[in-house]
């Protein structure tokens, strides 16, 4: 196991190392922020984001690349939204989608896809086999930014279901750390998830 993430390395630049090792840091300490409702998920968040957006448009993913772009945007977006009070000084509440939000879930969902595969067949990119992983995924985790921003405990399962993914997708491409963040984010989405569960009972 350590000489398959050592081997992944060995022709990789100092730079770019260290740079992962931040995005891994900081993509770890914001999901532990967001379990907690901590706001500060949102500026440690941006950190990681635009981190790993350069380093995959260096490696070429472009599916990966947009998707951390959506994050970065997403992240301002759940930033304002987490920080502003309602009536009564209240800030955003956790709850449960309802069936509007659900329609505009699966509209998202589906709308992503379309996007990526779309930018892959513009920019002539040939499409592998784990290209169209990156393309459904794209659309789980499109989707459950949005659900986050807007506290909605549904996105947690869309981030549990897609990280099960993702972490293996990375472990086949070299990228070892992305790939055993990707393990972490997934245990933490469920302890996540059933945190966020016990508050809603409350």
């Amino acid at each position: 196991m350590v000489e398959f993430f050592l081997n992944a390395y060995q022709d990789t630049p100092l730079y770019q190392i260290v740079l992962e090792f931040i995005a891994f840091v900081c993509g770890i300490w914001s999901v532990l922020l967001a379990r907690k409702e901590n706001i500060l998920v949102y500026p440690i968040g941006l950190i990681a984001t635009m981190i790993t957006m350069y380093l995959l448009f260096i490696a070429g993913y472009l599916g990966d690349m947009l998707i951390n772009g959506y994050f970065t945007i997403m992240s301002i977006y759940g930033w304002y939204k987490w920080s502003v009070k309602g009536d009564e000084g209240a800030v955003l509440p956790i709850s449960r989608t309802n069936q509007k939000e659900k329609i505009i879930g699966f509209l998202l969902f589906g709308l992503t896809i379309a996007v990526v595969y779309a930018v892959y067949v513009i920019f002539e990119y040939k499409i592998h086999w784990d290209n169209y992983i990156d393309i459904f995924t794209s659309g789980l985790f499109f989707t459950g930014m949005w659900f986050m921003a807007n506290k909605k405990i549904e996105n947690w399962t869309l981030w549990i279901i897609g990280d099960a993914i993702a972490a293996p997708i990375y472990a086949y491409r070299g990228l070892g750390m992305l790939s055993l963040q990707y393990v972490i984010f997934t245990a933490l989405a469920v302890v996540a998830y059933l945190e966020w569960k016990k508050i809603l009972k409350k």
